[in-house]
């Protein structure tokens, strides 16, 4: 599991910064249906991001996640990964994730992605122009995001913390490193220089990759920093998290237009 029951995100809340927000379902393009968390901004700047959450599915930490991406003007939808098996719902504390990830293939998780994207994209309606629309996941959710710029859905830029860009993955997500030359949008990936299960070699082949496929990226590694670095009670990797957050909004500041 990629964060405690009660982690969340290490964000300042701003004042009047959403406008709205709203649990729904989402269909998927298989017939599935899924719960998601969508939160619009009082002042959109024109982006919307979908969050791809790791293997507890859309539990609090995305929640509020998607509500600090509103009150910094990004409109944003978080998804869940096991409505094919547990129905519809948020996650709580005690949901038997490791029995329902142990049935997620990637034609359903690419379907979920999809769906989501294809939502955040109607999130802001009164710009003249469409939004520029973004992925974000965090370990099992990041190495999908990564891999959703591979999915021809049109976007902006792909966000992934601590996702694995190597080796075999659970739902037989692909190795992102092993699919850099089909990726179709710029790239950010964040790493805690102490997660073990994401050396820097991994790292190294990633970069490796993107770079001899031609992808603007940038991969940051925070020294020190464990897996799942980014956690309001992890308070002694507040500057990682901090620093972190400051990475992705100026990431999606800088391309949306």
């Amino acid at each position: 599991m990629c964060f405690d029951h009660d982690s969340r995100p290490p964000i300042r809340p701003i004042a009047g910064g959403a406008i709205d927000s709203r649990e729904m379902t989402l269909t998927a393009g298989d017939g599935t249906q899924l719960t998601a968390f969508e939160a619009r901004a009082a002042r959109p700047s024109g982006s919307s991001i979908a969050i791809l959450p790791d293997v507890r599915g859309l539990h609090e930490f995305y929640v509020e996640l998607a509500l600090r991406f509103a009150e910094n003007g990004i409109d944003a939808v978080a998804i869940d990964w096991f409505g094919r098996t547990a129905g519809l719902g948020r996650r709580a504390d005690d949901f038997d994730y490791k029995t329902h990830v142990a049935d997620l293939t990637w034609p359903g998780v690419s379907a979920d992605i999809a769906v989501g994207v294809q939502h955040a994209r109607t999130l802001t309606t009164d710009l003249a122009r469409p939004p520029q629309v973004f992925t974000i996941g965090f370990c099992f959710g990041g190495r999908a995001a990564f891999v959703s710029a591979t999915l021809g859905l049109d976007l902006a830029g792909a966000i992934g913390l601590y996702g694995n860009p190597v080796g075999p993955g659970r739902a037989s997500v692909p190795a992102p490193a092993e699919v850099a030359t089909r990726v179709g949008c710029p790239i950010l990936g964040l790493f805690g220089g102490a997660d073990a299960s994401i050396p820097g070699a991994a790292i190294g082949q990633f970069e490796a990759a993107l770079a001899e496929a031609g992808v603007d990226h940038r991969l940051k590694t925070y020294s020190g920093a464990p897996h799942s670095f980014f956690d309001r009670k992890a308070a002694e990797f507040g500057e990682a998290s901090n620093d972190a957050w400051e990475e992705i909004l100026a990431f999606i500041r800088a391309r949306t237009t």
